[in-house]
């Protein structure tokens, strides 16, 4: 019988949501037997569902507090009475509280070096290897199987995580993963134009217009002091725009658009910001709405319009522009992308962003600015993962919505019979990794259906290779079921 939504969601509030915070010790390297140095890194642990062998679902942390990724993946919590799983969330080294070397973990190079995606992996592979150990009451298995979950850059580990440490995780959901925004990989204008596309059929009105226009207006207009000083006051900035300030603002509005596009949900929510259902056609309604009759009229309706994305709850009284997404660590990420997450961006007059061609001299100039660290070889994680020659991973879903523009860099094909791919055309970031929603499109419910039967195959091979007696008795055997709205 299907359970009423609105008491599959008030339960999720009341039990699936919680969680107790545990921390471990973790070597700060783990490819070096010269440094014995630790430092405890955070994971959630939830084992209300917890049965007898149940799997493990582990959710690989990326960039930012891990408590925020745990409240914006539901999915994992609706299915895990199913499974009888465990549930852990482990945050990723260097954000949130896991700070190897507490305030002073930014503050220079040799401290920074160790922020890597194959010593977070490693983090990963450790705390597996202790909740194995731990969490195991059958004389019947050494230890139990775990199922690798994750999205964005979160995802992208989690299926390197399969790749390399495939003996630790029986599968991996990878969800909205650009294993493939890489140099020589993706072609760099594939970003904005999806971006672009999402912008340009969000309204009748083609809301990208106006935007395309925009980013020569704003140059004209802040070239001169008066019109820095009015539109620090039209757009409501904290600090008064100076000259050295214009290429910040123009990646903040920027970045405001991309992540309008990225959590386009079909619902409110509040992962990067506090936001309306369907932000992207909100910011178009209240664009194309405004009549403009002018340059500044136009940066007024655009400012105007940024509310949805910078002041939905009518709280915030100033826009910093050097920020524009608190929940997550943009110093990390930043540091990142310097050094081995280095995506190519560029744009062109076939999309609606300022145009901008790809100079990795420029960018490496600019890193070395920052952070003291010049990356010489943008093709490192190629090497360390294997690009687009993937043939001989297994057991990996690449699932990706269509309208994010992440999905430029991920895998839209599957890759063989156990390297699957699947697609939302409906969809937004990850929109599949969240909680079930009535408003939910029917291609992220069927994706969804397509995890759980994954899932299913990868732990019902598990148990059976272990003990084929165990495995028929139990009562896994028979309790793997999932629909939509009737999986609690």
């Amino acid at each position: 019988m299907r359970l009423n939504v609105a008491l599959v969601l008030l339960f999720r509030e009341i039990f699936c949501y919680n969680y107790t915070t545990k921390f471990i010790d973790v070597p700060l390297d783990h490819f070096s037997f010269t440094n014995n140095a630790t430092f405890k890194l955070k994971y959630l642990i939830n084992d209300s569902f917890w049965i007898d062998d149940g799997p493990i679902f582990f959710y690989t942390g990326n960039e930012g507090a891990v408590e925020t990724f745990a409240e914006n993946t539901g999915f994992i919590f609706d299915i895990a009475p199913t499974f009888n799983a465990l549930i852990v969330f482990a945050e990723h080294r260097y954000y949130g509280a896991t700070l190897p070397f507490g305030n002073a973990s930014f503050s220079n190079p040799g401290h920074l070096g160790f922020l890597t995606s194959s010593q977070a992996l490693a983090d990963y592979v450790y705390l597996i290897n202790h909740l194995q150990t731990t969490h195991q009451r059958s004389e019947y298995l050494s230890k139990v199987p775990v199922v690798a979950f994750g999205g964005s850059y979160g995802g992208m580990l989690a299926a390197w995580l399969r790749m390399k440490y495939p003996a630790s995780v029986v599968g991996a959901i990878a969800a909205s993963a650009p294993i493939w925004q890489f140099q020589g990989l993706t072609p760099c204008e594939n970003f904005n134009r999806i971006v672009s596309n999402v912008y340009k059929t969000a309204v009748d009105d083609d809301c990208s217009a106006p935007i395309q226009k925009s980013w020569k207006i704003i140059r004209n207009i802040t070239a001169n002091d008066d019109g820095k000083a009015w539109l620090t006051k039209a757009w409501k900035l904290c600090s008064p725009l100076k000259s050295s300030d214009i290429d910040d603002l123009l990646e903040w509005y920027s970045e405001i658009l991309v992540n309008m596009a990225m959590v386009n949900y079909p619902y409110p929510t509040k992962f990067l910001a506090p936001l309306p259902a369907f932000p992207v056609r909100n910011f178009c309604y209240k664009l194309t709405g405004e009549k403009i009759t002018d340059d500044k009229s136009l940066v007024t309706a655009i400012g105007n319009a940024l509310e949805i994305y910078t002041n939905f709850t009518k709280a915030t009284k100033c826009n910093n522009i050097n920020q524009t997404a608190a929940s997550l660590g943009e110093e990390g990420w930043d540091f990142q992308a310097c050094t081995e997450m280095i995506m190519p961006m560029c744009s062109d007059d076939n999309d609606m962003f300022e145009n901008q061609s790809w100079d990795f001299k420029k960018y490496s100039d600019k890193c070395y600015t920052k952070w003291g660290v010049r990356q010489t070889n943008a093709e490192l994680p190629i090497l360390e993962y294997g690009g687009k020659d993937i043939t001989a991973a297994s057991n990996i879903v690449f699932s990706n919505g269509l309208l994010d523009p992440w999905s430029s860099g991920g895998v839209l094909s599957n890759i063989s019979s156990t390297v699957s791919s699947v697609i939302i055309p409906e969809g937004a970031h990850h929109l599949d990794l969240r909680g079930e929603n009535r408003n939910d499109p029917k291609s992220v419910i069927e994706a969804r259906q397509f995890h759980v039967s994954s899932i299913r195959k990868w732990i019902t091979d598990f148990y059976y290779s272990r003990d084929k007696n165990y495995f028929k008795k139990s009562i896994f055997f028979n309790k793997i079921t999932y629909t939509h709205g009737n999986n609690i």
